[in-house]
């Protein structure tokens, strides 16, 4: 067990809660926030465990609150929310910090913010205040603005090409494309800044993963049946400028910004497009922490659609490093932790650009048919630990054999959850026998009616979740 003043030391070191120029700062068992100042807290006798407190109060600080190893940093968070409210009788923005050597538990004044098993320099946490916070409705309402725009002024009647212009322009604003400045500018000015700025930013992982070339093509097919709109172009960039200010944010925590769109846009969807279905940012969540998911396994999504799998397991990564500064293990998670497959070229496109927009980590995902024994080759090489799909549900799109030949090629003793009818296993009773003789079936998790009834036309759905190569 570590001890407790082991533990307060240790957070010393990693915090560097040293006093400088701007704040007062240290560890200690005895320092009562009367001594650290007597005009905002006279007499108060309670003594944090850590301290970062700046002399200008408009600046964030910190309080900390150690432990022994053994506690349960979230039942016992009494302490450091005490902490944090008298903290708050000074200063407008606290982190509260709980440690016990192992765990972190973080709060953005009284709200626990994280959950992580990593502690780091005060720098990542004096951050957090940094950051706008998020308005999803307001993300709904531009998403709405430029849905109506594209459709009704541009005349783009695709869904996809709506959705994937969209992206590309996303991608263009994050890689310092200056959209702002090419309003009252022609259409065919803002497409080739568009255009210019996303191949520069796969441009580099293009050998590895020529497939990638694959966007670029998806954009050049999209047709426009009017361009001269003015204000149609110049209300595009402001409402792709706004959504990107939100997704910049650190406090955008991965959701699917395609799925978003993807909301607005199906009220305009063809028969053609019945079966395709975006995950919700909330369901992705769930599954995420059901299968025990973390920065260090191998993530598999072999029908990745726009990505919303990925681009959640790969925003609660980068969270469980510490933060996109974390740059050797921010690398490894975008090069080498995450992996997608899919066989439709405009949602490919999609799943590229999305990863693009958060954070980036597109240099795995391919271009292929999951049904292929060449995507199961692949599959075998990438050594995958987990795996968070929702399949396409119909046979004639090869439901089961897409599940079978993942289970068949992830590494031994996978953790593999796949969205399915919840009749599947019991339709398909000869294929499940053979499944269980191989790998074994750890839980069947009901989700409610209405999640995919409008897009799929199932409303009776289940998460199963499997043990790859242990019957």
């Amino acid at each position: 067990m570590c001890a407790e003043d082991k533990v307060r030391d240790k957070a010393r070191e990693i915090l560097k809660f040293y006093d400088d120029n701007n704040a007062i700062s240290g560890v200690g068992q005895q320092t009562t926030f009367n001594n650290l100042d007597k005009n905002y807290w006279k007499g108060n006798p309670n003594k944090p465990d850590g301290w970062y407190l700046p002399k200008d109060t408009a600046h964030p600080a910190i309080v900390l609150e150690c432990a022994n190893s053994k506690t349960d940093l979230i039942k016992k968070d009494e302490q450091i929310k005490k902490y944090i409210e008298i903290a708050k009788q000074k200063y407008k923005n606290v982190v509260g910090i709980s440690y016990n050597g192992f765990d972190v538990a973080v709060y953005k004044d009284e709200k626990l913010y994280s959950l992580t098993t990593e502690l780091f320099d005060k720098n990542y946490y004096l951050n957090l205040f940094n950051n706008i916070s998020i308005d999803k409705v307001a993300i709904y309402n531009f998403t709405k603005s430029i849905n109506d725009n594209l459709h009704g002024n541009f005349g783009i009647n695709n869904l996809k090409h709506r959705m994937i212009f969209t992206a590309c322009a996303l991608v263009a604003d994050k890689n310092g494309a200056d959209l702002k400045s090419l309003k009252n500018r022609d259409f065919e000015t803002l497409r080739n800044e568009i255009i210019k700025t996303l191949e520069k930013s796969y441009s580099a992982e293009i050998a590895r993963n020529i497939k990638l070339n694959i966007i670029k093509e998806q954009f050049n097919i999209i047709n426009f049946n009017y361009t001269e709109n003015q204000k149609a172009i110049n209300d595009f960039i402001d409402d792709v400028a706004e959504i990107s200010r939100f997704i910049k944010s650190s406090e955008w925590s991965g959701e699917d910004v395609m799925g978003i769109f993807f909301n607005e846009f199906t009220r305009y969807k063809g028969k053609s497009e019945v079966g395709q279905v975006f995950t919700p940012d909330h369901i992705t969540s769930l599954i995420y922490r059901i299968t025990a998911t973390s920065y260090k396994d191998k993530v598999l999504d072999a029908t990745c659609g726009s990505g919303a799998f990925l681009v959640k397991a790969m925003n609660n990564m980068i969270n469980e490093i510490g933060g996109e500064n974390v740059k050797d293990k921010l690398a490894q998670i975008q090069n080498e932790k995450l992996f997608g497959v899919e066989f439709d070229k405009e949602l490919f496109a999609l799943s590229c650009a999305n990863m693009i927009i958060h954070k980036d980590g597109k240099t795995n995902i391919t271009h292929g048919d999951a049904r292929s024994n060449e995507i199961c080759e692949w599959i075998k090489q990438k050594e995958i630990t987990r795996v968070l799909m929702n399949p396409p549900y119909e046979e004639k799109f090869g439901c089961c054999l897409i599940v079978e030949n993942v289970l068949n090629n992830v590494s031994d003793g996978a953790i593999c959850a796949f969205i399915l009818p919840s009749n599947k296993l019991v339709v398909k009773k000869n294929l499940a026998t053979k499944w269980l003789k191989k790998h074994s079936l750890l839980k069947i998790i009901k989700l409610p009616p209405e999640l995919f009834r409008a897009n799929k036309g199932h409303s009776d759905t289940s998460i199963f979740i499997f043990k790859a190569h242990e019957p």
